[in-house]
């Protein structure tokens, strides 16, 4: 006796009216160092998640108005930190996708390496209220604190500049 052998299920396409629209969006941000402490720390955030979960991460913001990725990485860092910092170089930049409320965010966050230069941790000056805490942790220690892999990646590309280039 033989049994017929299903077949796969058909896929249909998706319909246009049905695929949640995409927005890109740009931040910028980075890993702002204090070069005059030993360990080099690096000033970052903790934010509360849509699933109220503690996140640590680097800083990043959107550009204002005619704000050049590095102009806005510069402001967004002192904005959520309080802690002002030069360019010292790019680092990269990271892209990924997140769904709300409707639809779908392309997100690409281009990261910059500060010196820091004046200020001292706060998240009084946060406009955005994202920012729940900051704190200070020494660059060898950043990869292991921060929440998202793809920031780990950007640790270390400034822990490895730092080491040796500076």
């Amino acid at each position: 006796m033989t049994f017929p052998v299903p077949s796969a299920p058909k896929k249909r396409p998706v319909a246009a009216s049905t695929a949640l629209p995409t927005v890109e969006e740009v931040s910028a941000g980075g890993v702002a160092v204090d070069l005059e402490t030993p360990g080099h720390p690096v000033a970052i955030i903790a934010r509360v998640n849509r699933g109220g979960r503690l996140e640590w991460c680097l800083p990043k913001g959107h550009p204002e108005g005619e704000e050049t990725d590095a102009q806005a990485a510069v402001r967004e860092i002192e904005e959520e930190t309080g802690i002002a910092g030069e360019i010292l170089s790019p680092l990269g930049s990271i892209d990924y996708w997140f769904s709300v409320s409707g639809h779908r965010v392309h997100k690409t966050v281009h990261h910059f390496l500060l010196k820091a230069v004046g200020g001292f941790l706060t998240t009084e000056n946060d406009p955005d209220h994202e920012a729940v805490d900051v704190a200070w942790v020494n660059i060898d220690d950043l990869g292991r604190k921060l929440s998202f892999p793809n920031e780990r990646r950007i640790a270390d590309i400034a822990r490895e500049y730092i080491i040796h280039q500076l």
